[in-house]
């Protein structure tokens, strides 16, 4: 008889299930270059999953990395059709460019094979109808990965902001999501082909950066999808990246709150926080072990909170993947859902147009 403990995180409903099989997966794409965390899951396994082969066009980078990394080039497939044929998966996770999420959509949906891909989900509204089409039809979870999904002080900030009320009113949700440049920290040729092309990225900082953002806010606001979106871009490094912004400023208008979003490849040094402004006090999160509160009080009396380690099941993209399709987590609404991530996708379209036209984009 297997035991069941239930363990409520913010929106995560988490069945612990002893003992469960781990889950196949198959990888298409090595380009990303977050695609790392597949080789930690293979040279540490958790027993949550087992990668069963990566598909990519390229066989000569393929074969190069997974002889870097000591693996077997018997994981290597040339098309993701071709690992799944000889792999019989049960989900796909996909480090490709944005704009081939759609592709291993389309060729996972109708085998009933689950789909996570890196952030943002899709590239425009356009691919994104096309996957809420297909999600719709056979019934397949499509989730969407954040390096940001994982910080225990996200987890506290829900149960404070949603559960405890700690904060009162949110009325404003400052977010900073950026680094030196994805040139400038040494990220792979192959990476850098599709990161700075306006086309297979959909565009540059406001894209990679202004995704967490966008996400974020969208899990405090349940969902609920901003009234209006107003957004500016600057390209100051040009000579680096001439195709795409390396800075953008999103905001993001609600009935009662604003959010604003930061965007950037200039900052001097890796930064991914959110500050959350209530009529009661003020939180800061970020991957730290503390998290800092600032109460009420006109003056404001400032303190740290230790942060406890989340729960082995969404700890990490891959043992939450095996929990989601294993049916031990709902993804209902949760930071990696097809429902917030869709909402992500509109919200970045609009910014793209906001500051294209230079005008506030309303949102139906």
């Amino acid at each position: 008889m297997r035991k069941h403990l239930f363990v409520w995180i913010g929106l995560f409903c988490i069945p612990f299930i002893f003992h469960a099989k781990p889950l196949r997966v198959g990888v298409a794409g090595m380009t990303h270059g977050h695609v790392g965390q597949v080789y930690s899951a293979i040279k540490k396994p958790q027993q949550d999953v087992i990668i069963v082969g990566f598909a990519e066009p390229d066989k000569e980078l393929a074969l190069s990395i997974l002889k870097k990394q000591n693996l077997p080039d018997s994981l290597w497939f040339p098309t993701l059709e071709a690992l799944i044929a000889k792999t019989k998966p049960e989900a796909i996770a996909a480090f490709n460019s944005i704009y081939e999420h759609l592709e291993v959509v389309k060729v996972c949906a109708p085998k009933g094979i689950h789909v996570i891909v890196e952030k943002p989900l899709a590239v425009n509204m356009n691919h994104l109808n096309q996957m809420k089409a297909l999600v719709s039809q056979y019934k397949i979870h499509l989730l969407t990965n954040f390096e940001t999904t994982w910080y225990s002080s996200h987890a506290k900030m829900w149960q404070m902001v949603k559960e405890e009320k700690s904060l009162g009113t949110i009325r404003k949700v400052v977010i900073m999501d950026g680094h030196r440049g994805p040139k400038e920290i040494g990220c792979s040729p192959e990476f850098l082909h599709w990161l700075t092309d306006p086309v297979k990225n959909g565009g540059g900082a406001i894209i990679d950066f202004g995704c967490y953002g966008a996400n974020i806010m969208t899990w405090l606001m349940d969902g609920k999808k901003p009234i209006a979106v107003t957004a500016v871009t600057q390209q100051l490094k040009p000579d680096i990246y001439p195709k795409v912004d390396d800075e953008a400023t999103i905001i993001l208008t609600y009935p009662d709150c604003q959010a604003i979003i930061q965007a950037s490849w200039n900052w001097p040094f890796d930064r991914k926080d959110t500050e959350v402004y209530g009529t009661k006090g003020i939180l800061v999160a970020n991957k730290n072990n503390k998290m800092r509160y600032v109460d009420g009080d006109r003056y404001g009396k400032e303190s740290m909170i230790d942060l406890s380690p989340l729960p082995h099941e969404v700890s990490n993209v891959f043992p939450y993947l095996s929990a989601v399709v294993q049916g031990r987590i709902k993804p209902n609404m949760d930071l990696s859902s097809f429902e917030i991530n869709q909402v992500v996708v509109e919200i970045l379209e609009a910014a793209r147009e906001s500051a294209k036209t230079g005008k506030k984009v309303n949102l139906k």
